[in-house]
């Protein structure tokens, strides 16, 4: 079963008294002390970002680890990362994260861990890698589309409600066709996918949505999908 949760935005780094999203993915590896690793390249390996997850994740029942590409563990990363449940990717420049995982093979690698039932799970820059294609800021002022690793069909945008900017850009990529159609997912939700297909969308607060969005008749359709709110609705 090839797992991926992909997040809006939230969990540990957003929304450090919310555990809602961080449980819900350790839950899904059915095992009673997964091992979950952070990798986060994106950020640059910011050493502020590695100790909030472990602030977290260690008051956890799991193993927690993470992968610097700047100070590798291991010569043998691929048996490094074959041997976790959980791969846990951060936020940050999209663009610096593709280009330093093709560069140590971490693209290939992460393939053949999902393939082998490896929950893949990220938040922004580690949700829209996964996607043909994603929104990003990585090349400074503005939001442009960026080709990712295509391990999920169509094109994702995160933060959708969290920063004001996203929404209008997203919807101007794709009518313009600049992006394909695709999912865009508010900062607390979180869409879990197995075997390529949506299985439920999730949220740690009740007001956090995904969308499916296309262009249709040169206009743009916004499609509310189904949330499951993880938390006690009052």
């Amino acid at each position: 079963m090839r797992q991926i949760i992909a997040l809006g935005g939230g969990g540990f780094s957003m929304e450090p008294d919310n555990e809602l999203l961080d449980l819900y993915i350790l839950k899904q590896s059915n095992q009673l002390n997964p091992s979950i690793c952070f990798i986060p390249t994106a950020s640059g390996d910011s050493d502020n970002y590695i100790s909030r997850f472990y602030q977290f994740f260690k008051k956890q029942n799991c193993n927690p680890s993470h992968l610097s590409l700047f100070k590798p563990p291991s010569r043998d990363i691929e048996s490094f990362i074959l041997e976790k449940d959980i791969i846990y990717v951060g936020g940050g420049n999209t663009k610096n994260l593709l280009a330093l995982w093709k560069e140590w093979g971490l693209d290939y690698i992460l393939k053949k861990a999902w393939e082998q039932g490896t929950i893949l799970a990220g938040i922004s820059a580690g949700s829209i890698c996964w996607f043909e294609e994603g929104v990003t800021d990585s090349f400074g002022d503005g939001l442009e589309p960026i080709k990712c690793l295509g391990f999920l069909k169509g094109s994702n945008c995160p933060h959708y409600d969290g920063e004001q900017d996203r929404k209008p850009a997203y919807h101007k990529l794709i009518l313009s066709g600049a992006i394909q159609s695709g999912i865009a997912v508010d900062d607390g939700a979180a869409i879990h996918y197995i075997d390529q297909k949506i299985n439920k969308i999730i949220s740690s607060r009740t007001s956090a949505k995904a969308y499916k969005v296309i262009s249709m008749n040169k206009n743009i359709i916004e499609e509310e999908m189904k949330t499951n709110y993880l938390g006690i609705s009052s």
